[in-house]
C-alpha cells in the first residue's frame, strides 16, 4: 500500500508497527490522494468531501482516530487551509 492523504508513509509505518487495521483497512479502501488543493479517490477521481474518520453528532464532529490521527491532521491549524480533510465544498 502507498501512502495516501492525509496519510503520510510515516503515518502508515506507524499503524502497521501498532497493528491498526481497521485504519489501514480505510485507507486501502478511500484510496484518498492530493489533487491540488482537494482530496480525490485515486480510483476515479471523484472529490471525497469527507474524512471516514469523522463521527457526526448534529452540528458537531468529533475525530474517531484522535489519538492516532496522521500527521497532516497534527499539523493543521484550524481556518489555515482547505487541505483539512474536514473541509466541504459549499453546495
Amino acid at each position: 500500500m502507498s501512502a495516501y492523504a492525509p496519510a503520510t508513509q510515516e503515518d502508515l509505518e506507524r499503524w502497521r508497527r501498532e497493528d491498526k487495521q481497521e485504519i489501514l483497512g480505510v485507507m486501502e479502501h478511500s484510496k484518498a490522494a492530493w489533487a491540488g488543493d482537494i482530496v480525490v479517490s485515486s480510483v476515479d477521481g471523484k472529490i471525497l468531501f469527507n474524512c471516514p474518520f469523522l463521527r457526526y453528532e448534529g452540528k458537531f464532529s468529533s475525530c474517531t482516530i484522535y489519538e492516532d490521527r496522521p500527521k497532516t491532521c497534527r499539523n493543521f491549524e484550524p481556518g489555515a487551509s482547505e487541505l483539512c480533510s474536514q473541509f466541504k465544498l459549499p453546495s
